[in-house]
């Protein structure tokens, strides 16, 4: 089945001129796994997940494993074996079936992405033997989520950051207790207006759940007061997946890594694109500028087992 996109992609496309590219760009969308594209998922050791939360908010949250831990299970299903961080805010939402879903697998190494959406299945043990349930009969649960596929394509490797595993700490469970907020702190400013990457997540009503990459040279993202920060659109694959849903719903889900120390910084708001040549001319090479409204913040200090090496910056970068 081809690739429709709904009205709020649709109206961005044609706002931004790009809708000759868009159909083009849009036949690589396929509701199946290609062979390659499975081979890639299962050699990573990180997926970007997004998702809303029982009260409505859009976050994206990271989860890691072995390379293998996420994996293609057939054409058209994705299983994942882990489940979020203790005080990650999608932490009771992921296990669930029928849970609309974005996965980003990324692998900064070699600048290659794939991004599948989807819907959660059940994921049931039977006869105290671990092991899948795709028709949703009653069971217990197991730790982590398969998703059903419905949109799998990749994405060019513009705007990535080349950095490596360096190590990986035994102990995921982090150095502190999360800390939860509505506001950023000094922390959170710092950590944010230091980024060369970090990863959004938005929803639509009909087409379900998105998980994006961001990035640029430190600094690309501004922070004006610990309620709103910025970030530049620059030229992408013409989809504007991100934008067309935050064209239709604002709310938005930001992810920070520090990847030095493996801290998460989640960040849900509201999002409100900016058309004018003004507020794009103050960054280099951006189209538009996305302003966000900060509602809430969780930290989790060292949530993410992995460590990472300093970063080589995409020659893309403005």
């Amino acid at each position: 089945m081809a690739f429709v996109p709904h009205a709020g992609e649709r109206a961005v496309q044609v706002r931004a001129g790009e809708s000759d590219m868009a159909a083009r760009v849009a036949r690589g969308i396929t509701r199946e796994i290609p062979a390659p594209a499975a081979a890639f998922l299962a050699g990573q050791p990180m997926i970007v997940v997004a998702a809303r939360d029982d009260d409505g908010a859009v976050w994206c949250s990271l989860l890691t494993g072995a390379p293998g831990f996420a994996r293609a299970a057939d054409e058209r299903t994705v299983e994942v074996d882990a489940s979020p961080s203790p005080g990650d805010p999608l932490a009771t939402v992921l296990g669930r079936t029928g849970t609309p879903v974005g996965l980003l697998a990324i692998e900064p190494a070699t600048r290659r992405r794939m991004r599948v959406n989807g819907r959660t299945r059940a994921r049931v043990a039977r006869a105290g033997v671990a092991g899948v349930d795709r028709s949703g009969a009653a069971g217990p649960a197991v730790p982590g989520l398969i998703v059903g596929t419905e949109e799998v394509y990749a994405n060019c490797p513009k705007y990535i950051s080349r950095r490596s595993v360096v190590g990986v700490h035994p102990d995921r469970t982090g150095s502190g207790a999360p800390a939860m907020g509505h506001a950023l702190t000094g922390e959170d400013r710092a950590q944010v207006a230091s980024a060369d990457a970090f990863f959004v997540a938005s929803t639509h009503a009909d087409t379900g759940a998105d998980a994006s990459h961001r990035g640029g040279r430190p600094g690309f993202v501004t922070v004006h007061d610990d309620r709103t920060l910025s970030f530049p659109d620059y030229t992408g694959n013409a989809l504007f997946m991100t934008l067309g849903n935050l064209a239709s719903d604002p709310h938005v889900g930001l992810l920070f890594p520090d990847w030095r120390t493996g801290d998460l910084l989640f960040v849900s708001g509201t999002a409100a694109i900016d058309w004018s040549p003004e507020r794009a001319a103050a960054h280099p090479g951006a189209q538009r500028v996305v302003d966000v409204r900060v509602e809430r913040t969780v930290r989790l200090p060292g949530a993410s087992p992995l460590r990472w090496g300093p970063p080589e910056l995409s020659r893309f970068d403005p």
